[in-house]
């Protein structure tokens, strides 16, 4: 399984999923569960692999050369 969200990506998918998750506070009724969507995007940033780029051959991470700052 070879990483392929980016860091970028991934503070767009924490973003989106601690939205998402936060959904579970605000609605009321049945509908607040749909707030538990939000636990993919998480899973995803957290572990830098997106199952559905895969499928799509997406890939945010770039080239795979990192320069060192030291």
């Amino acid at each position: 399984m070879k990483a392929n969200v980016g860091s970028i990506d991934r503070v767009v998918r924490v973003i989106a999923g601690i939205g998402l998750l936060s959904l579970m506070f605000v609605l009321e009724g049945g509908a607040r569960w749909f707030g538990l969507i939000g636990v993919i995007p998480l899973g995803t940033a957290l572990i830098g692999y997106c199952p559905l780029y895969s499928i799509l051959g997406v890939n945010t991470c770039g080239t795979g050369r990192r320069e060192k700052h030291a």
